[in-house]
């Protein structure tokens, strides 16, 4: 086991946890905090990056997406004069 030197900042925040949470000591803190960093970096990333597809792929899935999905027989038109009305 080794020794940690917490900065000011560090120590307030653990004092803080400390008289907030239902922590009992001071290492119980800081092992929460190290499963919740260890946890976020081991999540997958989010990435909305540039598709590898190409614009007739894209259309592709689009179109079967669409497949099933029904607005009860109403056509897009009218749902854009229905928006008109109010």
């Amino acid at each position: 086991m080794s020794n940690v030197c917490l900065t000011s900042r560090s120590e307030e925040l653990l004092q803080e946890q400390l008289a907030r949470g239902p922590y009992r000591s001071p290492e119980e803190v800081i092992e929460q905090a190290l499963e919740i960093l260890a946890r976020k970096e081991s999540a997958p990333p989010f990435h909305l990056g540039p598709s590898t597809k190409s614009p007739a792929e894209a259309v592709a899935d689009i179109l079967e997406l669409r497949k099933g999905v029904r607005l009860g027989g109403l056509k897009i038109k009218d749902l854009t004069h229905e928006g008109h009305k109010y």
